[in-house]
């Protein structure tokens, strides 16, 4: 007899509790009035639990971006349980063959198989089994141990509790199930899967034009700031997804605040000289592209002029982070003033120098995608 290749729990799960709402909500509109704390209590607690699964599941556990003290992984394990997407090694065990075969047919959740299928039909699918060697650190982990054994008991209590708490608070219990249990599940689902779905299809691909992931600041507004997505599958263990101060990723806001109060350490990053190489070599890639589709005449000028201009910048970002890297080392030493100093005005050069190579860039840059780059061989190579 060939055996059911349906995911009968999580199945059952998602489909019931998308017709609860369906039959429920509208019933309840017809007699009732939900309070506004209630409402705003549900938001709030949407908010915690998806920001669980992001500072815990993925950040923390997936990708191994930093350490956190015991105190702070209970209260992950708590709400990321509240969160039902699955037991903290379930999850970063998917998310990490995410990571090694995105965009192929061993991707958990390819894109390739169509936008629904990431978004949350795969869901409906009996998952490979779990093999311990590629969760195998966070198995030794007592507190996922106990949360990925006792998942089904723990998603059904910890979401019951709550339920009563604020029915009780609000006296409104069925209002606390429908908008506290079940459209707070709804609404936290479907943007934890915008980051498999829409993150994958809508925006720009920054950092690696080969890949399906992007970068789009409205999608970081609706997953808890995990929408920089094509830079984080290009440096996925940086516990930040944005890396400007104008970006908005709370998960990573709540990462650095823990780090300052003692309850998180070891936060790693990618060094900015070497986002910005990267950026570099994406950016020539797509040039290079550009001048052999789009020109006919001094293609191998202006190929050559890219090649001269790449080479120059990036000879000048290696040199920015030798000297910030030894300036660092060396700030904090008393008989190394002047050494100090020297390097503050070398790397005040280097700077000068460097933002003019990327005006340069940039004019370049603009005038290839626009298609006048063959008008100006004559401009002088960058030496």
């Amino acid at each position: 007899m060939k055996k059911s290749k349906f995911n009968w729990g999580p199945g059952l799960f998602l489909i019931t509790y998308h017709l609860i709402l369906l039959v429920g909500l509208p019933l309840y509109f017809i007699n009732h009035s939900p309070a506004a704390g209630l409402v705003i209590t549900s938001a709030v607690l949407m908010y915690i639990t998806g920001l669980s699964v992001t500072v815990g599941y993925h950040r923390l556990y997936s990708h191994s971006a930093y350490k956190a003290k015991p105190a702070v992984e209970a209260v992950l394990a708590f709400f990321g349980s509240m969160a039902t997407e699955g037991s903290a090694i379930r999850w970063s065990f998917d998310h990490r063959h995410h990571h090694a075969f995105v965009d192929t047919d061993k991707d958990p959740y390819s894109i390739k198989k169509g936008f629904w299928y990431a978004h949350f039909m795969w869901l409906f699918e009996k998952p490979k089994e779990i093999e311990n060697k590629v969760v195998s650190d966070l198995v030794k982990n007592p507190i996922l141990s106990f949360q990925h054994k006792h998942y089904v008991a723990l998603m059904f209590g910890t979401n019951i509790f709550a339920t009563l708490v604020i029915g009780w608070y609000f006296n409104d219990y069925l209002g606390s199930f429908l908008f506290a249990w079940m459209l707070r599940t709804f609404v936290l689902h479907h943007c934890t899967w915008f980051i498999n779905s829409l993150a994958h299809v809508w925006g720009a691909r920054t950092y690696c034009q080969e890949l399906s992931a992007v970068d789009n600041y409205m999608i970081a507004l609706l997953t808890f700031g995990e929408g920089y997505h094509n830079y984080h599958h290009t440096f996925a263990y940086d516990y930040r997804n944005g890396i400007r101060w104008f970006h908005f990723d709370p998960t990573k806001w709540i990462i650095w605040t823990l780090s300052k109060v003692g309850l998180a350490s070891k936060l790693r990053t990618n060094q900015r000289y070497f986002i910005e190489e990267r950026l570099l070599m994406e950016r020539k890639r797509i040039l290079l592209a550009k001048i052999q589709s789009s020109y006919e005449d001094h293609k191998e000028v202006l190929k050559e002029k890219i090649q001269n201009l790449t080479d120059s910048a990036q000879a000048k970002l290696r040199l920015m982070r030798d000297l910030s890297e030894r300036y660092s080392m060396l700030k904090k030493s008393p008989d190394k003033k002047d050494v100090v100093l020297e390097l503050k005005e070398q790397i005040k050069v280097a700077k000068k120098e460097l933002k003019q190579e990327w005006e340069y860039w940039m004019d370049m840059t603009k005038d290839i995608m626009s298609g006048t780059a063959a008008s100006k061989i004559s401009t002088p190579s960058v030496k």
